[in-house]
């Protein structure tokens, strides 16, 4: 893989090249969430929600599976040669094959067997292949290499040319880049409503959105302040950066299932170069963050976007990091990325019932 890092540049040219595959998603408000911000962190507060849940597949991950695509498309003679596969159970499935189809470009995608047939169904429906394995990691990167030598075999044996390559869920250049466009977009949104930002945050996994919505936020705005959200019962991520040692994901459990991975070799130094803090959130917090969106701002979010508004409300940390910035009048703006939305709506209905 290339060695030349994300900069503010090529997140500039991935917002260019992937603006008419995806949504330019609204920045949203709602007063009621201030004044709990504002009550929770002693400080006026002004929140600004992006809402990547209405995003294409309803999650933000199509903006790097976009780019990545394009960036092959670039560098290839025969782009009809061309085949993308991946190994994923969530939105990065959806998001590669709907990318793939809207480039004309064929995909496969290695899916656990007990991923939920709904995602499986919507992965087939967006004209992707797919090929079930055991649902472990080893196992669905096994089957990666298998697919990926038989349709490579298949195309000689037909005397065809075949391009294959394999586009991973966030340690990747160009998905960094693709999902930096996030943040490209909000700080300019932000700015159109005369509220620029002071803060963003976003939640973190893998670190594939939080290290390019970092590079991109700072590369606008060098005195904004970033950082990640994280579950308590996945805080991998917040272990590795306060120490500066990478600490892989352990038996994670958390509501926030989008949550689970590690940081990856390219996300991490990413991460610990242009990010300046993660906070953890509880799952209670979590769940109470996600009731307080869907009652007052009557949107649909998934848990693992919620640990941003988490952070703010409930993260002692949080509010101590807030007490030590410079005071001035003039309220605190704070840009929140909801990541996505997509819910197994009587799960989630079960779980704010008990809240």
């Amino acid at each position: 893989m290339e060695e030349t890092p994300v900069m503010i540049e090529q997140i500039k040219h991935a917002a260019e090249t992937i603006r008419d595959f995806v949504h330019k998603t609204p920045v949203l408000t709602s007063a009621t969430l201030d004044g709990f911000a504002s009550q929770a962190v002693d400080r006026d507060v002004k929140l600004l929600f992006k809402c990547e849940n209405f995003q294409k597949v309803g999650a933000f991950k199509i903006r790097g599976a976009t780019y990545a695509i394009k960036r092959l498309l670039e560098t290839i003679p025969n782009p009809s040669a061309l085949t993308v596969v991946t190994h994923s159970s969530g939105n990065h499935a959806q998001a590669l094959a709907l990318a793939a189809r809207q480039l004309n470009v064929k995909c496969h995608v290695v899916m656990p067997r007990n991923a939920p047939a709904v995602k499986k169904n919507a992965v087939q429906g967006y004209g992707a292949a797919v090929t079930e394995c055991t649902p472990t990691l080893e196992a669905r990167e096994a089957t990666v290499k298998e697919v990926m030598n038989r349709l490579q075999e298949e195309a000689t044996h037909r005397g065809e040319e075949a391009l294959v390559r394999f586009v991973p869920p966030y340690d990747h250049l160009d998905v960094i880049r693709g999902q930096g466009t996030i943040a490209f977009e909000l700080v300019e949104q932000a700015d159109e409503m005369g509220t620029p930002l002071d803060i963003v945050i976003t939640p973190v996994g893998g670190g594939g959105m939080l290290s390019g919505v970092s590079v991109a936020a700072k590369g606008l705005r060098s005195n904004v302040l970033v950082f990640g959200a994280e579950p308590t019962g996945a805080s991998d991520a917040q272990a590795s950066f306060r120490s500066r040692v990478f600490h892989p994901s352990v038996q994670p459990k958390t509501i926030a299932d989008g949550l689970l991975t590690s940081l990856g070799d390219i996300t991490f130094p990413l991460i610990l170069e242009n990010v300046d803090d993660i906070f953890t959130v509880t799952d209670e917090e979590i769940a109470k963050a996600m009731k307080f969106i869907w009652e007052r701002m009557k949107i649909i979010v998934e848990p693992s976007s919620c640990v941003t508004l988490a952070v703010v409300l409930f993260s002692s940390e949080f509010k101590e990091r807030i007490a030590k910035l410079q005071s001035t009048n003039q309220s605190l703006k704070i840009g929140l990325v909801l990541s996505g939305g997509n819910v197994d709506l009587g799960s989630c209905l079960a779980l704010l019932s008990n809240i």
